[in-house]
């Protein structure tokens, strides 16, 4: 019996130390992907002309012009943040501000084909930050949208700041899009009206669970517990606290869901776990046909504008905005 014993404690220290090990080498491939920020520009560039020809081009453009404007702040723990802003293509006119939130490994240039859709084709004014870690932003590590939502939350007030704008809708794709949604159960000011995701997950726990699943065919325990531990412990949150169904819980004001029916990235069920999640305040949902992860419209383009277009129009008459 002593001998059993001596084994199973040997046995289950060797699987603890595993999984610690595991754990760490999860932090570090989820949180701390290579290349990124300034290293990844180019990558993202030529993404966003593949997402939509001619993006770059519009935005050198407008950047040369000094329409399209960079800025920085400080965001959360310090780390110098960058963003850009434009008003309206015809600002006397302007519907309101659209902050426009990047997705994991990506940056403000990659979601361009939305900040087009705002500004030029809706006339809203715009801001388009860096998340931390990614673009020209500082950053000790990917937050997968949880303390990202608060430096959303900054850009959003210096957003007002500038535009002057009571009608503010903030839009996000996949990581961004959990930003939106983790953002949206926080207390904000009046102006920020309303809220688009497209493609968000669930939980951090839930989108690492997943991919841990397809790409290393590995059940969530333990590697994934000791990679949050990991993570709570270097960079104050775990993974299960980054959850944007705990936080749509809290929100009243209108979300629009989108989500790609053939995503297999960010898994499908998501968008209905999303939406139940959100049980005060207007809601809609719409499944783009076909379209795979963060391919909505680019898959749907005009189905796309219409449906955000349509939308946004039904919250300004309910908002009386």
């Amino acid at each position: 019996m002593k001998t059993l014993l001596k084994t199973v404690a040997l046995l289950v220290i060797a699987l603890s130390l595993s999984g610690c090990l595991a754990g760490k080498y999860m932090c570090n491939y989820a949180l701390l992907p290579e290349p990124h920020g300034v290293a990844d520009i180019e990558r993202t560039q030529h993404k966003a002309d593949s997402l939509l020809p001619g993006s770059m081009a519009w935005y050198n453009t407008l950047h040369d012009a000094g329409v399209l404007r960079d800025t920085t702040m400080t965001g959360l723990n310090g780390y110098r943040v960058h963003a850009v802003y434009a008003p309206a293509a015809d600002p006397a006119n302007a519907n309101g501000t659209a902050v426009v939130v990047h997705g994991y490994g990506d940056n403000h240039y990659v979601f361009l084909y939305l900040v087009r859709m705002y500004r030029d084709e809706l006339n809203y004014n715009v801001m388009v930050p860096d998340l931390q870690y990614h673009g020209y932003s500082e950053g000790r590590a990917v937050q997968m949208g949880w303390f990202d939502r608060l430096d959303v939350e900054k850009w959003a007030e210096m957003a007002h700041d500038i535009f002057k704008d009571d009608f503010m809708v903030v839009h996000g794709v996949s990581m961004g899009a959990a930003t939106v949604m983790m953002m949206s159960g926080d207390e904000l000011p009046e102006y920020v009206t309303c809220f688009v995701e497209d493609c968000g997950y669930t939980s951090a726990w839930d989108q690492f669970a997943s991919n841990l699943k397809e790409s290393f065919h590995l059940p969530p325990f333990p590697v994934l517990n000791s990679a949050s531990i990991v993570c709570k412990n270097r960079y104050g949150w775990s993974f299960k606290e980054a959850s944007s169904v705990k936080q749509l819980a809290k929100c009243e004001r209108p979300m629009l869901f989108i989500h790609g029916d053939a995503d297999d990235f960010v898994p499908f069920s998501h968008l209905q776990k999303n939406y139940d999640a959100k049980t005060k305040g207007y809601k809609e949902m719409w499944v783009a046909e076909g379209a795979v992860h963060a391919n909505a419209f680019a898959k749907h383009p005009e189905e796309y504008k219409q449906h955000v277009r349509d939308y946004l129009a039904r919250v300004r008459e309910m908002t009386g905005k």
